[in-house]
């Protein structure tokens, strides 16, 4: 059974002016779309200055992400924005140095990785659930604590209650919300000679985070050096040689990638965890679904028995459909183009938009819809196929997609089979930070529910 959410935020008359789009885009980048764009297969935007392409054909996402991802790199107007927290981590860098971070990167998160992370994010779990109390709460606190436990956890073997977990935690909530993932500078790129210009808040507290970042990497380092290391993905990743060149992180480098797991660990499940509450939260026949599921024995449950939530994780699936926690990602042309018909110079902007793509009206029925049994249909598998990517696709899928899964459905799980939740206020307007947040924040009831 499908049911009709809260629609997308209320997109734009499909012709403005280009000074107030620019207005409406630094306000929500989201809201500032036109209607037009939801049924597009391909967009083009033209100024004196750049041109712009957004690509919603499956053909043209298959050529940039999978058939030649070579030729469209990372757009380095990403970087800019980025670069006082992320340095050169894999999430910005191209060519020869990304293939080089991959392989040291992929190892510690490939095959046998999530099952022995799997007890770390169990006691996350346990964790959150335990916090948590009967009465109204703004949801995404709560799940952006239990999501950055996780990472640190898993990570460093520590919980989010040490020290320096906690300062990163800390200043990471100053930072998020003075620093969208897309800025102008990205989706509407002006000229060279524009300065780039940072609020101070904004990179003190990139710095802060990274400080604290830096003391977490010695403090392992030393652990390596005294033996008495865990085995976790820090230490898989600190000291594992690149197997072309045998090349090994340097501290500085290693900050630069555990500023990238904080963040696209952190704070995209936590994103996609709140929003999936809220829908539950919407509709309490689904609510019931996944609550019975959840009524297992959690100290005896290890990964193969996450099988046994289908209905849990097609929620999670269809939350990450409706509330893609990276809206929209951006490429650059490195020689000209053409792309359905039209020619593209090079140095051209692909802007590739899962918030679009996952409500395209001639690639979903319908498309506003929440309904998590979409997944177990032949035409939702088939959709899904040609146009759902909360991970980006091709060499760059994103390397923890497993984890996250695995993380998202477990804590869901968790929360609703010990919490009764419903809805509180008005209906939450998605906005885009460093993810798809709530604009006030998501508000529910929790009541604890009764032991079956």
């Amino acid at each position: 059974m499908s049911h009709p959410i809260p629609p997308k935020p209320q997109p734009r008359p499909d012709r403005v002016s280009l000074l107030e789009y620019g207005r409406r885009f630094r306000a929500d980048i989201l809201s500032a779309q036109p209607a037009r764009l939801y049924r597009a297969w391909m967009a083009e935007f033209r100024t004196p200055f750049f041109r712009s392409y957004m690509m919603n054909d499956p053909a043209l996402l298959d050529l940039v992400l999978k058939d030649r991802p070579d030729d469209f790199p990372k757009s380095d107007r990403i970087r800019e924005g980025l670069a006082p927290l992320l340095g050169r981590s894999v999430f910005v860098t191209n060519g020869e140095e990304w293939k080089r971070q991959r392989r040291i990167i992929d190892p510690a998160f490939g095959k046998g990785r999530l099952r022995e992370a799997f007890p770390a994010m169990k006691d996350a779990a346990t964790a959150m659930v335990e916090r948590l109390s009967e009465g109204v709460h703004e949801i995404e606190a709560p799940a952006s604590y239990a999501a950055a436990d996780v990472i640190f956890r898993t990570l460093f073997s520590v919980p989010i209650e040490d020290r320096l977990a906690a300062d990163v935690f800390r200043h990471f909530r100053d930072y998020q919300r003075t620093q969208p993932l897309l800025n102008p500078a990205a989706l509407l790129p002006w000229p060279r000679w524009v300065p780039r210009l940072h609020r101070r808040r904004t990179l003190a507290a990139a710095r802060a985070i990274r400080g604290a970042i830096a003391a977490l990497v010695e403090r392992r380092a030393v652990e390596i050096a005294n033996g008495t290391a865990p085995d976790d993905l820090a230490t898989k990743i600190m000291t594992f040689a690149d197997p072309d060149t045998g090349h090994r992180f340097s501290p500085e480098e290693m900050v630069d990638q555990v500023a990238i797991f904080f963040l696209a660990g952190h704070e995209t499940s936590a994103s996609t965890l709140a929003w999936a509450l809220y829908l539950l939260a919407m509709y309490p026949q689904v609510q019931t679904r996944v609550a019975a599921e959840a009524a297992l024995d959690w100290d005896a449950i290890g990964l193969g028995d996450m099988s046994r939530l289908p209905v849990t994780r097609d929620v999670f699936r269809e939350t990450l459909r409706l509330y893609p926690p990276v809206p929209m990602m951006v490429r650059e042309t490195t020689r000209p183009e053409a792309f359905r018909g039209r020619s593209a110079p090079k140095g051209a902007q692909i802007v590739l938009s899962p918030w679009h793509l996952h409500r395209h009206e001639r690639l979903w029925d319908r498309p506003d819809a929440f309904d998590p049994d979409r997944w177990q249909t032949e035409a939702g598998t088939e959709s899904a196929r040609a146009a759902y990517m909360p991970f980006s696709a091709g060499p760059r899928v994103c390397t923890g997609a497993g984890f996250a899964m695995a993380e998202g459905v477990l804590l869901l799980a968790r929360v609703i089979g010990a919490f009764e939740v419903t809805p509180v206020g008005a209906p939450p307007v998605p906005v885009a930070h460093l993810t798809v947040r709530a604009k006030d924040g998501i508000h529910l009831h929790l009541r604890p529910r009764a032991a079956v």
